[in-house]
């Protein structure tokens, strides 16, 4: 029996749980090793090493004993001395994939693939997934920026501003060049900047009743960035119709909260707010100012919950509010319960279509 050192490559690390390990081996020789490691780790670790043809180690998997590449030694038949290190390196250089992955797709994404609730499978099904982001502003910044880097496959922004200097203190999309030109090709611009890899369909234009259940249709997920009560609520309404999931975000001030919005598993924004308060009686960030950091910190919240979300990992803010207090540094969390009198998500719904609603202050049911 031989005790010897073996560390992983990151791409072992969601089959082995761990980059590295000390192993007793029955035998004397590589091939013992990886008896040994197989009965150790299960079929997930064998289906990796060993090709299902010939019963041989994958010819792309490169194994060095002592620094030195088997194929240069005796193969699997290759001796193994006490305190031997082992390593077991995938060969993905000159552009060839291993388990679907491009070497520079490996590098990327190493960070969150050894996380056992991402793995190789986890960041497959980002790199599948679909997001819409509306706003490109405060909330949409850094959020997709973060889903952008995390490799979520395709983004869709929707935003009809144009950059203005007063943006640059808090939408992270945007630099000074960027003034006066539509956000959406600033924000498409920046994102595939810091993923080419991505897909950005870029919707320039508002979000209206017209329009609403089209744009939302077919995404997995659509994160709420705008920063007016009619859009927000338009948003929800066209989201639960469609039973599209999303993120619901608000800052103001020193302030911010957020929720995340299941269709037919929890409460909705009316459920929250059946109207929008009348024209006035809350300030908007124009009149009342906000922290920049303070739409980071949401943002980024927004983010991470769609993250987990495409992911199934982890609890979501569904049917709780997370409030953001800053000038406190303090999270408080409040129960957000569904209302079965909620008038686009009760047991009785009266809202059908968008049309139905007059989006304008109070953003009305009209009859």
């Amino acid at each position: 029996m031989v005790k010897v050192n073996v560390k992983f490559s990151v791409m072992f690390k969601d089959a082995t749980g761990t980059t590295g390990i000390t192993v007793d081996t029955a035998g004397e020789t590589v091939k013992d090793l990886i008896d040994a490691l197989i009965k150790q780790f299960g079929l997930q670790f064998s289906e990796r090493i060993l090709d299902a043809k010939t019963g041989g180690v994958r010819r792309f998997i490169n194994i060095f004993v002592n620094g030195k590449d088997i194929r240069n030694l005796q193969g699997v038949d290759t001796k193994l001395e006490e305190g031997a290190e082992v390593r077991l390196i995938p060969a993905v250089a000159g552009g060839n994939e291993f388990l679907g992955f491009t070497q520079d797709q490996i590098v990327r994404y190493s960070r969150q693939i050894i996380l056992k609730e991402v793995g190789g499978a986890g960041q497959k099904k980002l790199m599948r997934s679909s997001i819409l982001v509306v706003g490109a502003g405060g909330l949409g910044s850094p959020a997709s920026l973060y889903l952008a880097a995390a490799g979520v496959g395709k983004i869709g922004i929707i935003d009809s501003d144009r950059v203005d200097l007063s943006n640059l203190q808090r939408q992270l999309l945007h630099t000074n060049d960027d003034i006066d030109r539509p956000k959406i090709e600033s924000a498409k611009e920046k994102l595939l900047k810091i993923n080419p890899e991505i897909e950005v369909i870029a919707y320039k234009e508002r979000l209206t009743a017209d329009n609403a259940l089209n744009i939302v249709g077919g995404w997995d997920f659509v994160l709420d960035g705008s920063d007016n009560f009619p859009t927000k609520f338009l948003l929800n309404d066209a989201c639960v119709l469609k039973n599209v999931p999303f993120s619901h975000g608000g800052v103001l001030r020193f302030v911010g909260m957020t929720t995340t919005i299941l269709p037919g598993k929890g409460p909705c924004y009316r459920c929250l707010a059946p109207e929008a308060p009348p024209l006035g009686m809350i300030p908007t960030c124009q009149e009342a100012g906000v922290l920049g950091a303070v739409s980071g910190v949401i943002g980024t919240i927004q983010a991470t919950e769609i993250l987990k979300y495409l992911l199934g990992a982890g609890d979501l803010l569904v049917g709780r509010i997370l409030f953001f207090d800053a000038l406190e540094m303090r999270f408080e969390e409040f129960e957000l319960k569904r209302d079965p009198k909620c008038q686009v998500c009760g047991d009785q719904p009266i809202i059908k279509d968008p049309s139905q609603v007059d989006y304008g202050h109070v953003c009305e049911v009209r009859f």
